[in-house]
């Protein structure tokens, strides 16, 4: 004798009543029933009218109860559109940290999904994050510094990213399911999610490797789940459905919303369809002009299913598509699907519940009927795979799971509503400074992961929980600001070897901190200007090794006259290096032996002959046979206002005045300041003076060359 199992399938329209038997494995459809809501107590899968939902499955139940006895548990789907799918992208800076961990992707991965239920979350004002039940999630891509890779795992870079796909039930679809369940005075015995329950039967496991969609056409939305790598990758629902073609038919033939519905089924089986419009007047109508008129309809219908699939598949289309639900037998559906999604016609196909292993079906009518699919899935999938409360406690929070996959601490925390990214210590402040111009970032040390722990063992974000468990977390420690000396920011620092002047000097660079000289051990600040500068030239090498006053030697001799500086570039000191004369901006080399000659004093007279300025007049003559040459003073230097020599040294910078008198010209009487004129012996004291030979006088002018001479006239004999 088998086991009875009652099921119910709560929709959009219908309730579903279903008793099955079963048998060593093997299910006999025993009864079922389907009675529509009197009004609108669904919406969007979700129980708005308790009281009236509740009142059709006290019917339902009256029904079954009187053909087969007292039913007082019950199988039960959450609704599948119902679910709300999200995506959600995380992405943390793992700059100098090391390779990245199995947890480290873990966490990366369920901060995803925390964005994605706060995204959620957001678009009803009315709801929290944590009031939404994770059913599972797929990750859609991995990414290193903006590229994307098959793995995050021993992985390093400067930014690392997970991008997720997250399928959520809102907590309210639950409580209200089990409200309406107790006043029909039901306990649930078993729950399962309608895709699931669809998936289980027609997709079992070894098929879920497959990237397959199942889509569920009901009357106001089409459910859809998607398999890939063994399990359900993402759930979606497009809020368009059967009744989409129902009123494209009502519109098209003006008529009543029930016999536009009954032409729709009558177009899967029938070649011409007879309708009735609201004036009373009967008209046949063929399959092909039918179709034709609510082509667009059709279309839109395909259109939007096609496209939600694309979403939740990564916008790649699955390998196959499967129908079920009475919406799929909407004309010419799964043909425009496949066209949609690039298919051949034989991948998109309706299955009904003659599809479904280990099922024995009398009724032969019903073995074609895919509306049934999912009523009967719920009462194997409730049965095969119930999914039970799990309650654990969140640092003394008590915290309820819908226990649908094997649930893990991070589960428990999104469901506490503990924001995952704040539970990672925070990184150490990071110290900003300038090399040369350069911005350098010294990071601070990474923050540290969460400590978790579960009945007092240490865990990880992945652990498996089970009912009881009690778990802590604690949030990691903050990472400790930057701290850097000024050694460990430079490089070994080079030296030169150079002697100057026969002393030997070592060469270092010169480090300055915003400005000032600064000591390696120096512990460097925020915002810090750091300058090292190696000497270049010989001026730069000069003023490294403190020998400026060789730098003042090799500036040009410079003094000021009459006010104004002139410069003598020719007086300059010269620099030797190696032997070789060279410049003040010439480089210099490890090893150089520099050689810097100071700068000469000057003397008056050649500060005179470099300005040609005239101090002296002089006039070359002869007198009596010998060379003679006349000078006279014309011009004088002054310093401080104290007349200077000719021999007199003028220092670098001294400040000198010079002043020059009108030229008179030389006389014959002029001579006398360079000879002696004496009285020859037995002459008189007569002379006669000749200038070129001519008698001439004593102020007679005095030309270069001239040739003068004094004539005695000897005394008379007495």
């Amino acid at each position: 004798m088998g086991s009875l199992i009652f099921a119910l399938d709560i929709g959009t329209r219908s309730v579903v009543g279903i008793i099955l038997k079963e048998t060593d494995g093997q299910y006999q459809v025993e009864d079922i029933v389907i009675k529509e809501h009197e009004e609108r107590a669904m919406l969007d899968g979700q129980i708005h009218d308790v009281l009236a939902v509740a009142k059709v499955i006290i019917d339902i139940k009256k029904t079954l109860e009187e053909r087969h006895g007292s039913l007082t548990r019950v199988c039960v789907a959450a609704a599948g559109r119902s679910l709300k799918t999200e995506k959600g992208k995380t992405t943390i800076s793992v700059k100098g940290k090391p390779l990245l961990t199995h947890e480290d992707v873990t966490y990366l991965e369920l901060a995803a999904v925390q964005q994605a239920q706060m995204t959620l979350a957001e678009k009803s004002s009315n709801e929290k994050s944590h009031h939404y039940y994770c059913v599972g999630y797929s990750v859609t891509r991995y990414e290193i510094d903006g590229e994307e890779i098959g793995s995050l795992i021993d992985q390093q870079g400067d930014e690392a990213s997970v991008e997720v796909i997250a399928t959520f039930l809102p907590k309210l679809v639950v409580e209200s399911l089990l409200a309406a369940l107790q006043r029909a005075h039901l306990e649930m015995e078993a729950l399962t999610l309608e895709p699931i329950a669809a998936l289980n039967v027609l997709i079992p496991p070894t098929m879920r490797r497959l990237n397959v969609a199942l889509v569920d056409i009901g009357a106001g939305t089409s459910d859809i789940a998607i398999t890939d790598g063994g399990t359900v990758i993402a759930y979606g629902m497009v809020p368009m459905a059967g009744d989409e073609i129902t009123e494209a038919i009502s519109d098209a033939y003006l008529l009543d919303f029930p016999l536009a519905e009954q032409a729709k089924r009558d177009l899967h089986t029938k070649e011409t369809v007879t309708i009735t419009d609201i004036l009373g007047f009967e008209t046949e109508v063929s399959r092909e002009q039918m179709i034709a008129t609510i082509s667009e309809a059709i279309d839109r219908l395909a259109d939007a299913i096609s496209q939600e699939i694309l979403r939740l598949n990564n916008d790649q289309p699955p390998k196959a598509v499967m129908l079920v639900g009475g919406g799929s037998l909407t004309p010419e559906l799964p043909k425009r699907l496949a066209q949609k999604l690039h298919l051949p016609e034989n991948r998109v196909a309706i299955r009904g519940i003659d599809a479904i292993q280990k099922l024995h079906i009398d009724r032969e009518e019903m073995k074609h009927r895919p509306e049934l699919v999912t009523p009967i899935g719920i009462a194997i999938a409730a049965k095969q795979t119930p999914i039970q409360y799990v309650t654990v406690e969140v640092n003394g929070q008590s915290i309820r799971l819908f226990d649908m996959k094997q649930l893990t601490i991070g589960d428990a925390l999104l469901t506490a509503g503990i924001q995952l990214h704040k539970l990672y210590g925070k990184p150490g402040l990071a110290c900003v400074v300038t090399l040369n111009g350069n911005t350098i970032t010294v990071p601070g040390t990474h923050g540290e992961p969460p400590i978790i722990m579960r009945n007092g063992e240490p865990a990880t974000f992945d652990t498996p929980i089970k009912n009881g468990d009690h778990i802590v977390v604690e949030k990691g420690k903050d990472g400790k600001q930057a701290t850097i000396q000024l050694r460990d920011l430079l490089e070994s620092l080079p030296t030169k070897q150079v002697t100057i002047n026969g002393q030997q000097y070592t060469i270092e660079p010169l480090v300055l901190r915003n400005g000032e000289p600064a000591s390696l051990d120096a512990v460097l600040c925020d915002r810090d200007a750091i300058v090292v500068h190696m000497p270049e030239t010989m001026e730069q090498l000069l003023q490294a090794t403190k020998n400026d006053h060789l730098l003042q030697h090799l500036e040009p001799f410079t003094i000021t006259l009459n006010g104004k500086k002139i410069k003598f570039p020719e007086w300059g000191a010269t620099i030797y290096r190696n032997g070789m004369e060279c410049q003040r901006y010439t480089s210099f080399e490890d090893g150089d032996h520099i050689v810097v000659h100071e700068q000469k004093q000057r003397t008056i007279a050649q500060i005179a002959e470099a300005r040609q300025l005239n101090i002296h007049y002089s006039l070359p003559i002869i007198f009596n046979g010998e060379t003679l040459t006349l000078t006279k003073q014309i011009g004088a230097f002054y310093r401080n206002g104290e007349q200077l020599h000719e021999d007199d040294l003028v220092q670098h910078g001294d400040e000198l005045q010079f002043s020059q008198r009108k030229i008179e010209p030389f006389i014959f009487q002029d001579i006398f300041q360079y000879v002696q004129v004496d009285i020859p012996q037995g002459a008189s004291t007569t002379f006669t003076l000749l200038k070129n030979g001519k008698p001439t006088t004593f102020y007679e002018t005095l030309a270069p060359g001239d040739q003068l001479e004094i004539i005695w006239q000897k005394k008379k004999q007495l």
